[in-house]
This record gives structure tokens, C-alpha cells and sequence, in this order.
């Protein structure tokens, strides 16, 4: 059998670039949206990290008829109630920008000494059947008053990681794939990525055979 295709259901390339050098398999053919056409904006509605990257990953791995892995993650901050959460990408309304959500963090931060927070994630790999695998991580660490760093993305100039002294945007991709919540749910992955594709290859075999007994069946009638 020809390599497998696994869509990353993303366009942001920092994302699409962590999972990639993650999950790089000789019987893996990793892509993401940015190679193919426009498809129709997947609406991120759901209540928890699991409804979304599952959501992200079915409506994906529909529209292109290929297997798709999506992640949905974001920031809990203790004092906050566990926000921003779900809303981490749009904390500070729609199309807000990295600096937007940060600044506002900060704000609501204002004068609250209890720092606490956790990234967590939700890994989704789904096929177009709507089969799906999931993992989840989450990493321990607070938020500083100040950004600190150029690496990484989202909040991660603020999100400080007391065993490495370090913010997640002053760490390198490999430590941050080393100890981060996207990094450790991957690693769970990748942990089992020989059965995965033996899981997806068993799949993708099921839908080949199910489309030609339509065609089939559509062909005699």
C-alpha cells in the first residue's frame, strides 16, 4: 500500500510544523489545509477541548476523504475559573491577534497573585467514517506579569515553566516538544504510531472497499 495521507487539520504553520516533526513515519505522509483548496471554516462551538478537536478532525477528514489529526488546546488559568479555555484563540473576541489575547490575559491577571495555569490539549485522529483516536496531556506552569521570549505562539510568552526557569516561548522546539501538553499528547501518539496505522491503514482498506461496492451498486441499477 502506497504511504498513507494524514491531514493536520490547521493552518498555522507553528502547529502544523510541531506535529509533523513529531510524527514523521516512513508509511506517513503528513499534510495540512495549506495543501489543498479552500474548504468551508470549521465553527469550533463546542463546550471542551475534546468536542472540537474531534469536530475539527471528522468535519476535515470528511470534506477531503483522507484521515485528519486535530488538536484543540488552550489555556486554563486557575484564577480566572479556567479561562480563557476553549476560547484561548479568541479570548479577546474574533480574529483577535496573539498580542490581543495576551494583552487581555494581562489585564484580567491584574493584581491576582495566584498565578497557576495549564496548557491542555486534545489530540483528534479521525477517518472519514467518523472512527476516531484520541489523546489528551496537559503541563503545569503560571503566568508571568511581563511576555518573556520570541519563540512559539499564542500565550506562550507568558506561560512560565518552573523546571526549565524558562517560558515556553525561550524554549526551543525540542524542549518545548519535551515537555509541553501538545509535546507529551504526541508523544502518546507516537508512543503507539505503528498500531495507529496499521489502525488507519485497516480503515482507509474499509472505505476503498465500501465506495466501490457504491459505485456498484449505482452501476446496476
Amino acid at each position: 500500500m502506497d504511504r498513507i495521507v494524514l491531514v493536520v487539520a490547521t493552518r498555522n504553520q507553528g502547529k502544523s510544523s510541531e506535529i509533523r516533526s513529531y510524527l514523521a513515519h516512513p508509511q506517513l505522509e503528513i499534510k495540512d489545509l495549506n495543501d489543498f483548496g479552500p474548504i468551508p471554516e470549521i465553527v469550533e462551538d463546542g463546550t471542551t477541548f475534546d468536542d472540537n478537536a474531534y469536530k475539527k478532525a471528522s468535519f476535515t477528514a470528511k470534506v477531503l476523504g483522507l484521515p485528519a489529526l486535530a488538536d484543540d488546546s488552550g489555556l486554563e488559568v486557575e484564577a480566572l475559573a479556567g479561562a480563557p479555555g476553549v476560547h484561548s484563540a479568541r479570548y479577546a473576541g474574533a480574529g483577535a491577534s496573539d498580542d490581543d489575547n495576551n494583552g487581555k490575559l494581562l489585564r484580567d491577571m491584574t493584581g491576582i497573585s495566584n498565578r497557576q495555569a495549564r496548557f491542555r490539549c486534545v489530540l483528534s485522529l479521525t477517518v472519514p467514517t467518523g472512527f476516531a483516536l484520541t489523546y489528551e496531556a496537559h503541563c503545569q506552569g503560571s503566568i508571568l506579569a511581563a511576555p518573556r521570549g520570541s519563540h512559539g505562539f499564542g500565550y506562550d510568552p507568558l506561560f512560565y515553566y518552573p523546571p526549565l526557569d524558562k517560558t515556553f516561548a525561550e524554549l526551543t522546539m525540542e524542549e518545548k516538544l519535551r515537555v509541553s501538553h501538545r509535546g507529551l499528547a504526541l508523544q502518546e501518539l507516537r508512543g503507539e504510531l505503528d498500531k495507529v496505522i496499521v489502525w488507519l491503514k485497516k480503515r482507509v482498506e474499509e472505505e476503498t472497499r465500501l465506495r466501490l461496492g457504491n459505485i456498484c451498486m449505482h452501476e446496476h441499477e
